[in-house]
C-alpha cells in the first residue's frame, strides 16, 4: 500500500516536470503552460499556479502561436495579479469632454431688437417735360401811311400868295423817307366866281417815322397876272405822295 502511494507521487512529479519543460520560455520572456496534449496524472491535468498564462499548444510546434480570432470578442477581465511576464491589456480612456462656458447674461430684461418700419416708397413724380417755346412771330412792318389834316390858310402881303399849314401823320410801320405835297389853289373873283384852279407841289417834310407826325407851313403862290386887283386865291386841296 505504501509503495503504491509513493509510485503515484513519482508519476505526478514526472508529469508536472514534463509539462513545465514543454511550456518553456518564449523569446519575449513570457512563460506558457501547455494545456492538453500532455501526459495526465491519475487525477487529470495539473493546474498551474502563479503568473502563468494558459494558451493552447500549436500542433505544428510553433513557439508563438497566433491567437485564433473569433467573431465575438470576450470582455476584458481583470488584470492577473502577482509578478511574472504576463501582459496586461491596456485600456484607453476616452478623451475628457471640455465644457464650453455659456456667455454671461446681464441682469434685467432680455435685450430686444428694435423693429424698424420701412419707409414707404416715394410717390412717382413725373419728370418735367422740356417746354419748347416757339420764337415769337414778328409781323413784317406795314408800309408808311400818311394822313393830312385840313389846311390852315393865312394871307400874305401879296394877293397871289398865301401860307398853308398842314400836319402829316404816319399811321404805318415804315418811315416815309421822301415825297411831295400837292396844292390845288383856286382863283376867286370879286363876285366869288371860281375862275381857275392852279396846281403846285413842294417837297414832303421827310423822313416821317412810323407813328410819328410833323407839321409844316408852306407858302403857296400863283402867277401874279392871274389875280388882278379885287381878286384872291384859295388853296382848298392838299395831297401828298411818299416813298
Amino acid at each position: 500500500m505504501l509503495q503504491r502511494k509513493q509510485l503515484g507521487l513519482v508519476v505526478v512529479a514526472l508529469c508536472l516536470g514534463g509539462a513545465l519543460t514543454a511550456c518553456g520560455t518564449g523569446d519575449d520572456g513570457e512563460g506558457y503552460a501547455a494545456v492538453g496534449g500532455g501526459q495526465t496524472g491519475p487525477q487529470g491535468a495539473v493546474k498551474p499556479s502563479g503568473a502563468v498564462t494558459l494558451v493552447p499548444l500549436d500542433p505544428t510546434g510553433s513557439k508563438n502561436p497566433e491567437p485564433t480570432s473569433s467573431t465575438t470578442s470576450p470582455s476584458p477581465g481583470p488584470a492577473p495579479s502577482g509578478s511574472g511576464g504576463g501582459t496586461t491589456p491596456s485600456t484607453t480612456a476616452p478623451p475628457p469632454v471640455r465644457a464650453t462656458p455659456a456667455p454671461p447674461r446681464t441682469s434685467g430684461a432680455a435685450p430686444t431688437t428694435p423693429v424698424t418700419t420701412p419707409a414707404p416708397p416715394p410717390a412717382h413724380v413725373p419728370s418735367p417735360q422740356p417746354t419748347t417755346t416757339s420764337p415769337p412771330t414778328t409781323k413784317p412792318p406795314t408800309p408808311a401811311a400818311l394822313t393830312l389834316s385840313a389846311p390852315v390858310l393865312t394871307d400874305t402881303d401879296r394877293r397871289w400868295c398865301e401860307n398853308v399849314t398842314v400836319t402829316f401823320r404816319n399811321t404805318g410801320g415804315t418811315a416815309a423817307r421822301s415825297g411831295t405835297v400837292g396844292f390845288a389853289t383856286h382863283v376867286i373873283g370879286a363876285l366869288g366866281i371860281d375862275w381857275a384852279t392852279v396846281n403846285s407841289s413842294q417837297p414832303l417834310p421827310a423822313p416821317i417815322a412810323g407813328g410819328a407826325a410833323k407839321t409844316r407851313t408852306y407858302t403857296v403862290c400863283v402867277d401874279s397876272w392871274r389875280v388882278p386887283l379885287g381878286m384872291r386865291i384859295d388853296t382848298r386841296e392838299v395831297t401828298a405822295s411818299w416813298q
